[in-house]
């Protein structure tokens, strides 16, 4: 994907980031001249019209959000099967990466995060718009403490104030509202709970829930209380605790209303008058507890019998004994030819019942945990426990080969013996077939060896290959190799390999060719010419200048002085220098003339007056120069001009 060009402007530089549904890359937009987020749906997730649908509507409701706390959504489109979107680009780090720097962050710092994100979240929820996954991994920091708020990939719009989704619960496990948990209808005050343990961990440094499983950790939003932030960090005002206490009350009734009288709660929570407030309690209501209603006993109903035939009264209100007399022995018959009856019904329903049992029973046992076994291991547990099994194999980085990575059901289940355990199996490592390198640029290969855990990169001069391209790998295109075991070696051209020409003026042929040879090139036609220069003395090198690069073995011409040209003229100039009252100095004589500029002819430390005969080239268009130094200060400085004698 790297180096590749989406929608005819947006060229794709470098990956970013990236969840279980979308990867993201760095890119330019050649058009407006600026850098860009690029969100791709991955491709395992191209031809699926679910996840499809979902990636669109991530665009269409962040689109639809302009807030200085939200990422900018720019543009969306498709290409090549290839889905994605065009986000604002954030310079800057996510809030779990300054998290896990730096712990617990400042207090201060902390309040100013969320009060950034209760208003990102206050102007999606005005839009009817729920994130549903509010965890520091979406919040961006930006320049200056900026915050942004991102991901909308779970998020709807919606056009009541709830939101679902049938079938599936979305979001983190570690920041799930316990709605979410259970599956139930998620709203405004999930993104509220969710906050709530976003600042939970900013200023206790830990989320308030983890455990061994994602189910785990589920279950005690359902079913747990949090340990009180100030338990984890005493120096927590009381104020902050209530906060983050009244965001994470499991039933939403109880919590803040909106984002935004979260928002105007923690704006106070730092003010004196609030830091010792006393602690938050969620009322329950009385009248609303479950009223538990007796069960109605045999005595009970004879209470009930014998109250109504006390009732039965003569109009003088006396008992009608004659009815009390009658009804007695009536009763008393027909109650017990009813017990009777119901006596031997329950006796024979119960040795029916009992008979059903022994025939359809299946005793039930406990799943033995066979997650990390060995196949045959495996099979031995189960079979001790009547269990039955199928076997699906998969390919896995982790698990050695024939070894069960998990089971379903889980260990610890009570099921019926003779019960089916599925086990998926390993397969051992994946081999792959080794990506075709050699011809690809630099910058195209990292998503080619992103797999592979040891890559390594030579950099070497060729003349058959540009600078930046492949040119060669170890192990070679299309062999099988397992990424995670496998070392491997790119070279990289660096283009063709010169060599530096040394500076050969003013060396004989011979000290020239011995230069050369330490170069690695060689001594090509040697030309005489007159010069200003000595005789023998190399006055010109061609084609390559000193300093220059050339191939190695390039022969180098060089142009040597065959004596001083007939209008050449050849002056010796005598210098005296006086000590006066010095007892020694040190002198030097520079000499600027048809040989060249500031040669230094004399360097020598004198301890009386001496006088240097100074020889001089003179030509009919340069005269010379002599320029003399005492201990390092300019004594003299002669000019000597060509005098063309008929």
């Amino acid at each position: 994907m790297i180096g590749k060009r989406l929608g005819g402007r947006y060229e794709v530089e470098q990956r970013i980031g990236g969840g279980g549904m979308a990867v993201v890359y760095k890119a330019h937009d050649n058009l407006l001249n600026r850098t860009v987020a690029l969100k791709i749906l991955r491709s395992q997730f191209g031809h699926d019209d679910d996840f499809i649908g979902r990636f669109r509507r991530e665009a269409q409701a962040a689109a639809s959000l302009s807030h200085p706390n939200v990422v900018n959504v720019y543009d969306v489109g498709e290409e090549d099967d290839i889905q994605y979107i065009v986000m604002e680009y954030v310079e800057g780090l996510t809030l779990k990466e300054l998290i896990t720097q730096q712990g617990k962050l400042q207090l201060d710092e902390a309040i100013h995060i969320a009060i950034q994100i209760c208003d990102a979240l206050e102007h999606a929820h005005h839009n009817h718009i729920i994130h549903r996954d509010i965890k520091p991994h979406n919040i961006l920091i930006g320049p200056r403490r900026r915050v942004k708020v991102t991901d909308f990939g779970i998020a709807r719009a919606v056009t009541s104030a709830t939101i679902t989704h049938t079938g599936s619960v979305i979001g983190s496990v570690h920041y799930f509202s316990p709605e979410q948990a259970r599956g139930g209808i998620s709203g405004e005050k999930s993104d509220i709970y969710s906050l709530g343990v976003v600042i939970y961990e900013m200023v206790t440094g830990q989320v308030p829930f983890s455990g061994d499983s994602p189910i785990s950790v589920a279950l005690k939003h359902l079913q747990e209380n949090i340990v009180p932030p100030r338990e984890l960090n005493p120096e927590l005002p009381q104020s902050v605790e209530n906060v983050i206490l009244r965001a994470l009350v499991k039933d939403p009734l109880h919590r803040y209303q909106s984002a935004r009288d979260m928002q105007m709660d923690l704006k106070t929570c730092l003010d004196p008058n609030r830091l010792n407030e006393p602690p938050f309690v969620v009322e329950h209501d009385d009248e609303e507890a479950t009223r538990i209603i007796p069960a109605i006993t045999p005595e009970m109903m004879k209470q009930m019998e014998g109250r109504q035939i006390e009732d039965e009264d003569d109009d003088d209100g006396r008992p009608r004994r004659d009815a009390v007399t009658e009804a007695k022995p009536r009763k008393w018959i027909k109650s017990l030819a009813w017990i009777s009856f119901l006596s031997a019904f329950f006796v024979i329903a119960l040795y029916g019942f009992n008979y059903l049992i022994g025939i359809f029973y299946v005793p039930e046992v406990v799943t033995p945990r066979v997650e990390r076994m060995y196949l045959e291991e495996a099979i031995k547990v189960l079979n001790e426990k009547d269990l039955n099994y199928v076997i699906q194999e998969r390919f896995n980085d982790e698990v050695p080969k024939d070894m069960v990575i998990r089971q379903t059901p889980p260990p610890s289940m009570r099921v019926k013996q003779k019960s089916e355990i599925t086990l998926f199996v390993s397969k051992g490592q994946q081999e792959i077939a080794m990506p075709d390198l050699v011809g690809l640029p630099e910058r195209h290969i990292e998503l080619q060896v992103e797999k592979f855990a040891n890559v390594k990169i030579e950099r070497k001069p060729s003349n058959d290959y540009a600078s930046g391209i492949v040119m060669n790998q170890e192990p070679s295109a299309g062999e099988m190799v397992i990424p995670s075991q496998t070392n491997v070696l790119i070279q990289i051209s660096t283009g063709k390999q010169t060599v530096l020409v040394p500076d050969l003026q003013g060396l004989t042929v011979d000290q020239a060719e011995a230069a050369l040879a330490r170069a690695g090139l060689k001594k090509g036609r040697v030309k005489l010419e007159a010069s200003y220069l000595k005789e023998g003395t190399i006055f010109r090198q061609y084609p390559f200048q000193a300093g220059s690069q050339a191939s190695p073995g390039a022969e180098i011409e060089l142009g040597v002085s065959s004596g001083f040209p007939p209008d050449a003229k050849v002056v010796s100039e005598p210098v005296l220098v006086l000590l006066g009252d010095q007892p020694s100095a040190d002198i030097m004589i520079q000499v600027s003339d048809a040989r060249g500029k500031e040669i230094e002819l004399v360097r020598k430390t004198i301890r009386q007056s001496d006088t240097f005969d100074v020889e001089v080239v003179l030509s009919p268009s340069q005269d010379a120069t002599i320029t003399i130094y005492k201990d390092g200060s300019l004594l003299e400085k002669r000019n000597i001009q060509y005098v063309d004698v008929p």
